[in-house]
């Protein structure tokens, strides 16, 4: 017997095959590769033709408060994302989960550990405040500051050394991958095979690790509304969170 997610999800991809669709969706950076692989596969079984504009969440967020038409927008938190829910977007699924991770260059060993992120000269990049994980990676500084462990005001003297502030978390792991910053924080699944050939990973001590929840919702007034929620229980089944499980993110 089909479970309910199933059948729904079987039932908006039999409907939708009987018209073609031109798909809009509007998503947070750090889903590039799992979205452009998910839509792949979504369009090979449903027909429709899904196009992306991934770009830091508040970017995304601003686009469509300001006019632009999408269908289904994929936030990397629920800060960019619940201020639209019932004006912009109809609902609110939580798809994914993600965690938080320090990356340094391969082959520099300046940064091994969190406590060197106050080191004297280190080139700290950090996404900025108002980007998804620029706020989860402040959080992150918080707890540590809290907890001690590496003595007083950590978060203040370690984003005395932030060298760059950027628009999303892409940009942040490229100043890495291109050597010119010693550190960024990041997703887990930004350490992407082609990243992990120029960085590697620095310990991140779980107590003080952030988890990030992605929110996902069908935009009001989209001209595919059909194919916009077969989209979203695309990512929501099985084939769309075995290919997320693949690109590093969490269950929901």
């Amino acid at each position: 017997m089909l479970s309910a997610t199933r059948l729904t999800l079987l039932t908006l991809l039999l409907s939708s095959t009987a018209g073609a669709a031109s798909l809009t969706v509007f998503a947070a950076s750090s889903l590039t590769d799992a979205f452009t692989e998910i839509g792949r596969a979504f369009d090979a079984r449903t027909g429709h033709r899904t196009t992306f504009q991934f770009a830091g969440s508040q970017v995304l967020r601003a686009q469509l408060e300001g006019g632009a038409r999408a269908d289904v927008f994929a936030s990397a938190n629920d800060a960019q994302f619940t201020p639209l829910l019932g004006r912009i977007v109809t609902s609110r699924e939580v798809f994914a989960h993600n965690r938080l991770t320090v990356i340094a260059p391969a082959g520099s060993a300046r940064v091994r550990s969190l406590r060197d992120l106050t080191g004297p000269g280190v080139r700290l990049v950090l996404a900025a405040p108002s980007v998804p994980v620029g706020d989860y990676t402040r959080r992150m500084l918080a707890a540590v500051d809290r907890s001690g462990t590496y003595g007083q005001d950590f978060a203040a003297r370690a984003l005395r050394n932030v060298v760059s502030e950027e628009g999303n978390v892409r940009q942040a792991a490229l100043k890495v991958s291109l050597g010119e910053a010693d550190a960024a924080v990041v997703y887990a699944s930004d350490v992407t095979p082609t990243l992990k050939k120029t960085v590697r990973v620095v310990p991140l001590p779980t107590r003080f690790n952030q988890t990030a929840a992605y929110p996902l919702g069908v935009v009001r007034g989209s001209a595919s509304g059909d194919a916009a929620r077969a989209f979203a229980a695309f990512v929501k089944g099985r084939e769309g969170q075995a290919i997320l499980r693949r690109w590093g993110f969490l269950s929901p």
